[in-house]
């Protein structure tokens, strides 16, 4: 099920990403956010932590660098991919911090 609520977390980023020409909703980040938790405690497992932060890391990281440059190839197109790789970045946000917070409990529980 975890799979799942990653693929319909994607297509709503993108699909509020490429809406956000025109509009935005704070009900959207919400549900990323929501579905971002339930991922993160459902999907990621210890032996994948490592992998998914490093992953997480690149893109919260690419959500913060702004794509608005592009506008002046093609119209809008920058505001679009800003938009869907913010949203991505709001769903994988919560997922980190709950794989973080398992992570390093893992660690300080191991003898």
């Amino acid at each position: 099920m975890g799979e799942w609520l990653y693929l319909v977390a994607i297509v709503i980023a993108v699909l509020a990403g490429l809406a956000a020409y025109s509009w935005t909703n704070m009900w959207v980040n919400v549900l990323l956010v929501v579905l971002g938790i339930v991922v993160g405690i459902m999907n990621v497992s210890e032996k994948e932590a490592k992998e998914f932060l490093i992953a997480s890391i690149a893109l919260i990281v690419a959500g913060t660098v702004g794509f608005i440059a592009l506008n002046t190839a093609v119209s809008g197109l920058g505001t679009i991919l800003d938009a869907i790789v913010k949203n991505i970045a709001i769903f994988v946000a919560p997922a980190a911090i709950i794989t973080a917070v398992k992570a390093v409990h893992a660690l300080a529980s191991s003898k």
